[in-house]
């Protein structure tokens, strides 16, 4: 990855020695003077100020990813904005591939402008293939959807029926992807989306995001009454293999749902208890209205992908939970 840099004069300066200018380093230089890439001052220089202390990461958000095996070989960190365009082109620039994943729960634009403004700047800097990752919220809001049939790819949530129930996360999610997918067609950019369900398992930030969130909930007795709405899960090691796999098949296009199993809550909560009887669980289920439903991963499945048994999951999840003080092992 290239790292770029724009220099500009300072104005007031500028003014007063009548405009910008440069220097002639030809006399220096025919005595043997050679100096080192740009690139290279600059990194060796802000790494400097990070171990004087004159520069703090944000560690909270981003420490975990420093302890990655070979992180202070092959990552770069870049502070982009979704809205911020230039910024995210600066990231881009000189990558081959893009694995865009970020869109806030319930926020439309973000969804969508925010994945605009990436695209556009795959775009500029040539980028040869992009993953987005949208969510199983794209495909499973379809009243029209025959009943008691796998929801595969070509479901689509319905955003007028989104937008008239305030259903604004499958509606941004649904706007979000077609449109990448269109982009994709009508600039001839390699375009390829994952919907993933609700993704769960060990977790390498030290912050709790939503879906580790709601699996918690399960276990510290925070909800005594839960309504029975299947949920479906997806291991977050197999969905980065998935992203992974999408990126380095070639003939991979389209989307692709990304889900291991299905499972009513009550079941879910009884596979917890018996491997982790000490904790605090829901006690009442109700029943809720409306048909339950499933997803046809085989378009993901054929290419090879396999997911690891739900119950690995759940335990590598919790042991995650105790280790980062989450919950209070007994």
């Amino acid at each position: 990855m290239q790292l770029g840099l724009r220099m500009h004069l300072h104005d007031s300066f500028t003014e007063e020695i009548g405009g910008r200018f440069d220097v002639n380093c030809k006399k220096l230089q025919d005595f043997g003077w050679k100096y080192r890439p740009l690139e290279e001052s600059i990194v060796d220089a802000v790494k400097n100020f990070e171990e004087c202390g004159l520069l703090v990461g944000d560690e909270k958000k981003n420490g975990h990813l420093k302890k990655l095996e070979k992180a202070s070989e092959n990552l770069h960190l870049f502070k982009a904005d979704l809205f911020d365009y230039e910024g995210l082109y600066a990231a881009i620039a000189g990558c081959t591939g893009v694995l865009h994943v970020a869109s806030p729960v319930e926020l439309v634009e973000p969804a969508i402008t925010g994945t605009q403004n990436v695209l556009n700047a795959c775009l500029k800097a040539r980028v040869k293939k992009v993953v987005v990752v949208s969510s199983v919220a794209a495909v499973m809001v379809n009243p029209n959807w025959p009943k008691g049939q796998p929801m595969d790819e070509n479901s689509w949530s319905d955003t007028e029926f989104c937008k008239s129930a305030k259903m604004w996360y499958p509606f941004g999610k649904a706007i979000a992807e077609s449109e990448t997918l269109e982009f994709g067609m009508r600039n001839e950019l390699n375009i390829v989306t994952i919907c993933p369900s609700l993704v769960i398992g060990p977790k390498l930030q030290s912050s709790l995001n939503l879906s580790s969130s709601l699996l918690l909930s399960y276990l510290k007795g925070e909800i005594n009454t839960m309504n029975c709405r299947v949920q479906q899960l997806v291991d977050v090691r197999d969905f980065a293999e998935a992203l992974l796999l999408l990126y380095e098949k070639s003939e991979a296009e389209g989307r692709y749902i990304c889900s291991s199993y299905t499972i009513r809550p009550e079941v879910l909560v009884e596979k917890l208890k018996a491997m982790f009887p000490h904790y605090n669980y829901p006690e009442f289920f109700i029943e809720e209205k409306g048909d339950p439903f499933d997803f046809n991963c085989k378009k993901l499945l054929d290419f090879g992908w396999k997911y690891r048994p739900l119950e690995e999951s759940i335990v590598d999840a919790v042991k995650n939970f105790e280790e980062s003080g989450l919950l209070v092992g007994k």
